[in-house]
Order: structure tokens, then sequence, then C-alpha cells
């Protein structure tokens, strides 16, 4: 499909409501609320509804798992939203409000389309719509389930239904690569950063972060992500503390033109995976 954006307007966000609904203010003073256009995330309020996750068993493991992958979604959205000015664009292919009146609208933040970026990471599916980005959302869908990120590490949810894979403490589901700063002055300036969106400590010994050349930093023993809290993994040396991790390189490693930034367990499940 063509992609058409038909028209867009500035606002706050003062509050999310869940992983895929937040309340907004216009400029002029007026609120509403918008539903994000072509996502949807585990309810956080209600019952979750394995049958509309494809593969997701309807167990109670699979309801439990679905369950914290709503409230990491949640997580990550009020991390990323609350509190920010955000673009609103709406698409001349779908519907401008949906159910209950909420505005139809893709969220813009930082320069990035933030519903795709849902999608890209596994904290939502494709809501089957009208809408003109479909195609590329279903293309990061199915990668996402590939690499079992988030939501779609549910289909294959442990016993107490967290949906990591046993390999250490907490949800690994729920580690995000936020982002990757390549372009940097110096190599301390080169780094990736990593959040824990869950409600509970990861950790993370034995964890990787590596680049699509194969550049690594093994994580070590003992080193636990507070819930919220985020580490820098930086390219060069240092003295690494509970913020910041250093890889030990002499040269950046990092691709200005492009890269693929990959978390994995120290069993090798990818728990997280960036490409920019």
């Amino acid at each position: 499909m063509t992609q058409s954006i038909s028209d867009s307007t500035t606002v706050t966000v003062t509050n999310v409501v869940d992983g895929d609904t937040v309340d907004i203010e216009y400029q002029n003073g007026s609120t509403d609320t918008v539903r994000l256009l072509g996502v949807d995330t585990p309810e956080t309020y209600g019952s979750v509804s394995p049958g509309e996750f494809e593969g997701v068993p309807d167990t109670q493991a699979g309801r439990e798992c679905l369950q914290a992958a709503g409230e990491n979604a949640s997580a990550y959205a009020t991390d990323r939203l609350a509190g920010q000015t955000v673009t609103l664009q709406f698409d001349s292919q779908a519907d401008r409000r949906g159910d209950y009146g909420r505005l139809l609208a893709y969220v813009q933040v930082d320069g990035s389309n933030f519903n795709y970026g849902l999608v890209e990471r596994g904290h939502a599916r494709v809501y089957d719509s009208t809408f003109s980005k479909s195609d590329s959302f279903y293309s990061a869908e199915s990668a996402a389930q590939s690499a079992e990120r988030n939501v779609w590490d549910c289909r294959t949810p442990n016993d107490d239904g967290s949906g990591d894979d046993g390999s250490s403490g907490g949800d690994a589901s729920a580690l995000t690569i936020d982002w990757v700063n390549a372009e940097a002055d110096s190599l301390n300036d080169e780094r990736v950063k990593i959040t824990n969106t869950g409600s509970s400590s990861i950790d993370l010994s034995g964890y990787t972060l590596s680049d699509a050349a194969g550049h690594t930093h093994i994580f070590d023993d003992g080193f636990t992500l507070g819930a919220g809290d985020s580490v820098y993994v930086h390219t060069g040396s240092g003295s690494d503390d509970a913020d910041d991790r250093y890889m030990g390189y002499g040269h950046e490693i990092w691709n200005d033109g492009g890269d693929t930034a990959t978390v994995q367990t120290a069993s090798g499940t990818t728990v997280d995976q960036l490409s920019y």
C-alpha cells in the first residue's frame, strides 16, 4: 500500500493508560485520548486474550506471561512517552477515531514511529485493521516472533508464567536495547543503552551484547540490573560500575552507516535486537 499521512499535530502526553493508549493535551489546552494505530498490547486492567496473540497457549502460564508482557509494554511506553511532546500523525487509509471515540494515530517521538517500535520490539502485535503502514508492521512482527521478543516469548512460557528462559532471575524479556550511539566523538561516547523495563531485577551474568561483526561484551557474573534501571555499555575502557560497563576495544565497533545490536542470555537465547 502507499503510505499516506493526511495531517499531523503536536501534543503533550499527559498520561500513559497502557502500552497502546495515551492521554494527550493539545497546545490550546484541550485534551483527548489516543489509541495507537495498528498495534495491540496485552491487557493490563482486564483479562488477557491468548487467542489474539498467535502461538501463545490458552493456559494459566500463557495468560500470566501475557499479563507480565502487557505490564512491560506499559512500562516501556511510560518511560518513553509520559510527559513528552510528540507528534500525532493521522493515516488517510484509517479511521480518524476508533472504539470509545478515541483518536487513532501514529505517535512520532524523537524522530521515530513509536507504534512501529512497539511491534519491532515485540511489545505489541499488529492490530488487524486497515492502515497504510501495515506491510512494514507485519514484517516487523514476523521478525519479533522469530526472535521471541517480549510477548512472543510467551509462546513457550515457563511454569511460573514469566516468559523467560530460566537462565537468570527476573523476566529476561523485559530487557530492551534503547539506542546505539554510533556517531560518537570518543570511544567511550560510543555506547549502547540497555534498560530493564520489567518490575523485578534481572541477573545478567553471562549475558552478551554484540554487533553484527561479532564484537562482544560479556556481562560479569553477579551483575544485576534493577527494575527500571539502565546500563550504558561503552566501546572503550574504564571502571565498571552499576551504570556503566566497558567493552575494552581500542577502536570504534558500531558502524555509523548502520549496524545491529543483539543481547543474548548466557544460553544463547536472543532477548532483544535493534537495527539502525
